[in-house]
């Protein structure tokens, strides 16, 4: 998660909202792939952090299905990222803070506990909460 931290102030330092993802192999400890938000920079709206990740982990597996994987992400899922972690079949998802208005994991939808959903990963949220909570205000105070 720290390094997803540190992802995510790359991301502030580049004017993009501040969230990481880093993306682990569960057997090795390996990191696989790294994400750093970017729709900004890259007019892309579906360049969320967990997205360019899986893209980056995808690409180097040479395989769209990233099973026994685990997503760390500073910021909970919304629901475009939970819906491409379910298709990825990602077995885990920890996220750092928690996000009332745009998160899809334990807030707003819960796509994780849908019922027609065809791949559940493990999840865990509030890990390093408060720094990934603390790096998002700054950026969105320094806004205002």
């Amino acid at each position: 998660m720290r390094t997803a931290l540190d992802l995510a102030q790359a991301a502030a330092a580049a004017g993009e909202v501040p969230v990481g993802a880093v993306i682990v192999d569960e057997t090795t400890g390996e990191v696989v792939a790294t994400g750093a938000n970017g729709p900004v920079a890259g007019h892309d709206p579906t360049a969320h952090a967990e997205i360019v990740a899986m893209r980056a982990a995808a690409a180097k597996l040479g395989n769209y299905r990233l099973t026994g994987l685990t997503l760390y992400v500073t910021l909970e899922p919304c629901a475009m990222c939970a819906g491409a972690i379910s298709h990825a079949r990602i077995g885990r998802v920890v996220w750092g803070a928690d996000d009332p208005k745009g998160g899809a994991v334990v807030h707003g939808p819960r796509l994780f506990e849908q019922p027609t959903l065809h791949h559940r990963p493990a999840v865990e949220g509030g890990v390093l909460a408060q720094a990934a909570a603390d790096l998002l205000r700054r950026f969105f105070r320094a806004r205002r």
